[in-house]
């Protein structure tokens, strides 16, 4: 017998002519759309998976259609020693586990998923479109020379170590841990909290406690990707202090260890990536 399971919420069911939550009505219906989205809508369209932006009424939506990855995707993720992401199950689980806990996420319009076989597994997840959002990747891209007001600069530093801290302690990890992943909406930035949006969750990872490896690679992979965004050691001892239960102090003498492999794995992957030394934070 098949498996599967689906979900759609009440307003793109209308929208959608009145679809019902149903697997196979879902994925036909996702099938429709993809065929007929404009090739600027496309964003991705290989392994498997199609990723694309398409338009109900006045609200926009992203899809993305799994169509199997195939054996020979699945044997060569292994061999490399990498989980295989067969699904869209794996981004539905996640946004709602981070919702949960209360980190600034997607949200969710429909999921449905079908199949046995993990090789032919099909799956779609659609998420309302972030609009009027940005990219910390975009947003921060001029600090080094234009630093933004000290204020947006600290609040900013607070929200990503608290959605860092809050997801690690959770058992999630994001495993594409950048700034280009975080979407913030800048009216927020008033705000004592602004609202700053974690996405791309196709390859999280979900257990009863995050490994330290996978915590480090997170954590690498966030400040390897804020490197160029003229941070400072202070900017740096905020996040460890917002991130760390038991603040500063703990982060410096109990997780001394912690956070020195995460600078030493940042500076590689910017060695890597760049082919030059890492900037030296400023004092």
């Amino acid at each position: 017998m098949p498996v599967s399971d689906a979900y759609v919420r009440e307003d793109l069911a209308v929208a959608a002519g009145g679809i019902n939550a149903s697997a196979p009505v879902l994925l036909d219906w996702a099938a429709a759309v993809a065929a007929e989205a404009a090739p600027d809508d496309v964003y991705r369209n290989k392994e498997g998976r199609k990723t694309l932006r398409f338009r109900l009424g006045r609200q926009s939506y992203f899809l993305k259609l799994h169509s199997g990855v195939g054996w020979g995707e699945i044997f060569k993720n292994l061999l490399q020693g990498r989980l295989p992401v067969l699904g869209a199950s794996n981004e539905y689980r996640a946004v709602q586990a981070l919702r949960q806990i209360n980190v600034d996420t997607l949200s969710v319009a429909a999921y449905a998923r079908e199949g046995l076989n993990p090789a032919k597994q099909r799956s779609l997840i659609v998420t309302e479109d972030l609009v009027g959002t940005v990219s910390l990747e975009d947003y921060c891209r001029d600090w080094a020379l234009e630093p933004p007001p000290l204020s947006y600069r600290l609040k900013l530093i607070h929200k990503l170590a608290d959605s860092a801290g809050r997801m690690h302690r959770a058992g999630i990890n994001h495993r594409d841990f950048y700034i280009c992943h975080f979407h913030l909406d800048e009216t927020t930035l008033g705000n004592r909290r602004p609202t700053c949006y974690l996405i791309d969750l196709h390859r999280a990872q979900i257990r009863a406690r995050t490994p330290r490896r996978w915590q480090v690679k997170d954590l690498a992979g966030l400040y390897f990707s804020a490197m160029d965004c003229g941070l400072s050691r202070r900017d740096l001892l905020r996040f460890m202090a917002h991130y760390t239960e038991g603040g500063l102090r703990r982060a410096l003498q109990h997780d001394r260890g912690l956070w020195r492999d995460v600078a030493e794995r940042a500076g590689r992957l910017y060695r890597r990536e760049h082919d030059r030394e890492p900037p030296v934070p400023d004092q």
